[in-house]
């Protein structure tokens, strides 16, 4: 360093600073790499992302998740969810149902009120004419008031006896069961999974999250936060376009290798090319099912759309055996027929609704707090 321009014997101050500031940017660059982690890469262009561990567990405590996840927020009992939000589902077909009951005199007029009732809450003309035929029934035979009437009529058409439990095995039965989550962008599939990830971790499953929606933006990041929010991995890609079926081949070899209960993947649903669509959401099925058989293939589908969700319901119907259906934003202007027509359309049950923003406002569904919740409102 050149100090001959510097007057007097401030030559030595200036070099004595200049030493100091240099040894000061090197100790926090040495600080800065020794606490930067290193990225955990997967194999074929995977990265897979890891909450980071809980230091203050026992070294023989058992892991929450995979791997020494930490414990994440603690979900509400699953069971419980649906009986504390009853009153979310009723909306306008409860009002209309209510003013049905109020009358006092049950003419022809009456029934056109209740079919009206029916049609208006997207419950499809087949299942409103077997329901009307059953109260109608019920009523004139003295059987039932008109209020246990519908009550009952509502309750067999949504098939009681189904089964909507999710096929997933025992926790720690060590048998991986892979869920296939299908269905159009925008009705809230990527916050399901996330959702689906909590219940299934309030049940005490270990769980691993395949983000293989790689063509909408911010999916994998929008999956992954839901990862560390719940204290579970998740398998994404290194960049946005890469392929689908190589994120799912991954992480369901991730989830095998380590052990996990349930993987859920998380597919891309661009209904804009309905062959581009069945081919690749079959070619997902057919990679993970080279890990293990496919448990569960659940269509996530927004109850506020109405018939228009139906004609959605069916393409994917056709892309993949479907095992369930996933309704979501049944808290807004949803109308409660919806459920009715999914399944009579489908063949398959409805497992979960989706009840609020709520983190916990996703539940297993309960057909008669779900027709209570319809009359009360």
């Amino acid at each position: 360093m050149d100090v001959s321009w510097i007057p007097g014997n401030a030559d030595g101050i200036v070099v004595g600073l200049a030493g100091l500031l240099a040894l000061t940017g090197a100790w926090w660059g040495w600080r800065s790499r020794r606490h930067s982690p290193p990225q955990d890469r997967a194999r074929g262009g995977a990265s897979t992302t890891t909450p980071p561990t809980d230091t203050s567990a026992p070294a023989n405590a058992a892991p929450d998740t995979v791997r020494g996840a930490p414990p994440a927020e603690v979900p509400e009992d699953p069971s419980a969810r649906f009986a504390r939000r009853t009153s979310r589902v009723g909306g306008a077909f409860g009002s209309r149902l209510a003013s049905f009951f109020g009358r006092s005199d049950y003419d022809d007029s009456a029934w056109d009120e209740l079919e009206e009732a029916l049609l208006t809450a997207d419950v499809g003309s087949t299942m409103t004419e077997k329901i009307l035929l059953a109260v109608r029934a019920r009523v004139q035979g003295g059987e039932s008031t008109p209020h246990d009437a519908v009550r009952e009529a509502l309750i067999e058409a949504m098939d009681p006896d189904a089964d909507r439990r999710l096929n997933v095995g025992s926790a720690g039965a060590g048998d991986l069961a892979p869920v296939l989550m299908v269905g159009v962008n925008g009705v809230g599939k990527t916050t399901t999974v996330g959702k689906l990830a909590r219940v299934l971790v309030a049940e005490g499953y270990s769980v691993l999250l395949g983000a293989a929606d790689t063509f909408r933006a911010a999916a994998a990041d929008q999956l992954e936060t839901w990862g560390t929010r719940v204290g579970v991995v998740t398998v994404r890609a290194d960049k946005e376009g890469a392929d689908p079926a190589s994120v799912a081949f991954e992480a369901a070899h991730a989830a095998q290798e380590q052990g996990v209960d349930v993987v859920l993947v998380d597919t891309a649903g661009r209904l804009q090319n309905k062959a581009g669509l069945m081919d690749q959401l079959g070619k997902v099925a057919r990679v993970v099912e080279k890990v293990a058989p496919v448990r569960e293939t659940l269509l996530v589908l927004d109850a506020t759309t109405g018939q228009n969700g139906l004609v959605q319901a069916r393409v994917f119907a056709e892309a993949v055996p479907l095992t369930g259906v996933v309704l979501t934003k049944m808290d807004g202007t949803a109308k409660g027929g919806i459920v009715l027509a999914v399944q009579n359309s489908l063949g398959v049950p409805v497992k979960f609704v989706g009840l609020g923003e709520g983190v916990d406002d996703l539940a297993p569904f309960d057909v008669e707090a779900f027709v209570d919740g319809l009359l009360e409102g």
